[in-house]
């Protein structure tokens, strides 16, 4: 059925030609960025030769690697929080009636759907409000914010999932909660944890807008520091920056893409 779906669509007039505008309208403008990071004029849009003298600038330049460090330790400690919270979560959804879950699973999910400028400004407000000073941990926790829908989506799906005979034959068999948890939930729920981890870690690499509301001084993320650039004009050491940042992107999520399908 679905097989004749696509053969009818694939014979609609025009399919094909819609289908290629909207590639190049989606990835274009990533195939410039990537081709003008190659360029060796320092005029971005004036092609003059093929160098890669922009990348090694980029790995020089002594502001990047720090607004590389600060990224990466906002992305690891707030995927480290997401995590714990989204397994908790996760087990405890399981155990709750089906219109309790829906309604903390829908908070939960909340700033899939919310405006990020507006979740921002709301823990902005929040972070003001009990006195807490901006910068890297109030970075931290907002990219916790952002970051827990994907992993708890990630880690509910593996769960429900899941064969309830082996929980209830090691509850037969004497296991309490804690050691079913540890012995059962907890290894099963590990590629799913992975997963859900690695896109946390990549949302919050990438972010900008939570980054932009709640960061100090001296927390100069990636995202930040390109649109401080940016504020000087596009240069070829952006496009190579963008580019590395792309291509890291990209291999984290084929890379979390892999794990998912994998059923532990």
């Amino acid at each position: 059925m679905k097989t004749r779906a696509f053969k009818a669509l694939n014979a609609f007039p025009g399919f094909a030609a819609v289908g290629v505008a909207l590639l190049l309208f989606l990835y274009l403008p990533l195939a410039v960025i990537i081709g003008y990071s190659f360029n060796s004029n320092n005029i971005v849009m004036i092609w003059d030769g093929f160098s890669v003298e922009w990348f090694a600038k980029v790995f020089q330049s002594e502001q990047i690697r720090q607004a590389f460090v600060n990224s990466l330790v906002i992305a690891v400690w707030s995927t480290v929080l997401v995590l714990i919270i989204a397994v908790l979560a996760a087990v405890g959804l399981v155990s709750m009636k089906r219109r309790n879950s829906a309604v903390v699973s829908g908070l939960l999910s909340a700033p899939l759907i919310l405006p990020e400028i507006v979740l921002a400004i709301a823990i902005l407000s929040l972070f003001a409000f009990v006195k807490v000073p901006l910068g890297i941990p109030a970075m931290i926790v907002g990219h916790a914010v952002v970051g827990l829908p994907f992993a708890l989506m990630t880690i509910r799906s593996r769960l429900s999932e899941a064969d309830w005979s082996q929980f209830e034959a090691a509850a037969d068999l004497g296991a309490n909660e804690r050691q079913i948890f540890r012995r059962i939930t907890l290894p099963m729920l590990v590629p799913a944890i992975v997963s859900g981890g690695m896109l946390s870690f990549i949302v919050s690499m990438d972010n900008f807008i939570m980054s932009f509301f709640t960061a100090g001084p001296g927390s100069t993320t990636l995202p930040l520091y390109i649109w401080g650039s940016l504020r000087v004009g596009l240069t070829p050491e952006i496009n190579a920056l963008s580019t590395l940042i792309l291509v890291a992107s990209v291999a984290v999520l084929l890379l979390s893409q892999l794990i998912t399908r994998k059923k532990g």
